[in-house]
């Protein structure tokens, strides 16, 4: 076992240097700074906006703290510059290490970019990606026992202040003094009074990969200019274990054919997995992981 999947298994996280090439940081950097402009001047509809947590997301707000579906081929040039590397070599095989699989397993999912608000701070309550806030503890760790089917990550463009989490809380349920700081829709004042938390840094071009249903939160300071990819991807041999999570986001782009047309040979294997996901699950019953 390597040394990244032990840390990542104990801790819930791991982080990561030296993924993204100096060529591909400056091809990404110039794609986000295009769809980030499109999404504020409004021409870009798929985005999170201020005030809403959790999809589905809303127009009621002007300020975005998120792009969604960068890889979506509408955005032309760009996504590719961004499927191309959810698809690169590094980046894959690091998910095959740590999720214990081959390449041959990997299914593709989302890919947002997380940015900063122009005019407001913005923060998320502390919770695990699709545990809901009120389940039991019995619950809680059911959920938890079997969530090991996927990966996420944030790689950096900037430095990346925002994320907080609770290492080890991706094993155990939350103890009743966590429970208190994680059972509302609020964001939390201070997300270090959670008890156990910590803040992850991460330096341009660093990358953290976590388990989702570790105890985090986070925090956007409007002021700070922010650009972090933000993407998961997941080993299909678990079958629809994630599809509520994954398929709560409206991916019927899929399955333009433009998309296809745009990925890598291995990009085309990972999308026919999520393509079968997708058929799997009828539209009717995918519901949504949590409020707020």
């Amino acid at each position: 076992m390597s040394p990244i999947k032990d840390t990542y298994d104990s801790q819930g996280f791991v982080v990561v240097p030296g993924l993204v090439s100096l060529q591909d940081f400056s091809k990404l950097q110039e794609a986000s700074d295009l769809v980030i402009n499109r999404t504020r001047e409004g021409s870009w509809p798929y985005r999170r906006t201020v005030g809403k947590q959790f999809p589905p997301f809303d127009n009621d707000n002007p300020d975005s703290w998120g792009v969604q579906h960068v890889m979506h081929p509408d955005l032309q040039g760009s996504a590719i510059v961004f499927s191309n590397w959810y698809t690169s070599d590094d980046l894959t095989r690091a998910c095959a290490d740590l999720l214990h699989c081959g390449e041959e397993d990997l299914q593709l999912e989302l890919f947002n970019l997380l940015i900063n608000p122009l005019e407001h701070s913005f923060a998320l309550r502390w919770h695990r990606d699709d545990v809901k806030e009120n389940a039991l503890p019995e619950e809680e760790q059911a959920a938890l026992d079997k969530w090991h089917t996927g990966i996420q990550w944030n790689t950096a463009l900037y430095e990346d202040s925002c994320l907080y989490v609770v290492p080890g809380s991706h094993q155990i349920a939350r103890t009743p003094e966590q429970r208190v700081h994680s059972c509302t829709i609020d964001p939390p004042s201070d997300p270090l009074d959670m008890p156990g938390a910590v803040l992850l840094t991460l330096k341009p071009g660093e990358t953290v990969f976590y388990n989702s249903n570790i105890l985090h939160c986070a925090a956007y300071d409007h002021t700070v200019k922010r650009a972090t990819l933000h993407a998961c991807t997941a080993d299909a041999r678990y079958g629809t274990a994630r599809g509520r999570n994954i398929l709560q986001h409206g991916l019927s782009w899929v399955n333009d054919e433009r998309f296809k047309d745009q990925l890598t040979p291995r990009g085309k294997r990972m999308l026919g997995r999520l393509l079968e996901l997708q058929k799997s699950i009828p539209t009717n019953e995918i519901s949504y992981s949590l409020e707020g």
